[in-house]
C-alpha cells in the first residue's frame, strides 16, 4: 500500500544583518528586500522556529503489472 503524507508547518526563519547608517524607515526595508530578492540574505536565514500547522495521508491504489501469458 502507498501513502501520500502531507505535512504543512509555517516556518520562520530569523537573519541578522548589517545596514548602512542613515537610512530611513522605507529606505530600510527597500534595502532588506533587496538583498532578499537578489538572494544574499538565504545564506544567513535561520531557522528559528516551526509551527505545526496540519497533516493529512492519502491512500494510494497501487495498478497491478499483471500481463497474460
Amino acid at each position: 500500500m502507498k501513502v501520500i503524507v502531507t505535512v504543512i508547518e509555517k516556518i520562520i526563519s530569523e537573519a541578522h544583518i548589517d545596514i548602512p547608517d542613515g537610512l530611513n524607515k522605507s529606505a530600510m526595508k527597500q534595502h532588506i528586500v533587496d538583498r532578499y530578492n537578489t538572494g544574499e540574505m538565504q545564506t544567513e536565514m535561520n531557522i528559528f522556529q516551526v509551527d505545526f500547522q496540519s497533516i493529512s495521508a492519502r491512500i494510494v491504489q497501487e495498478q497491478s503489472d499483471a500481463k497474460s501469458a
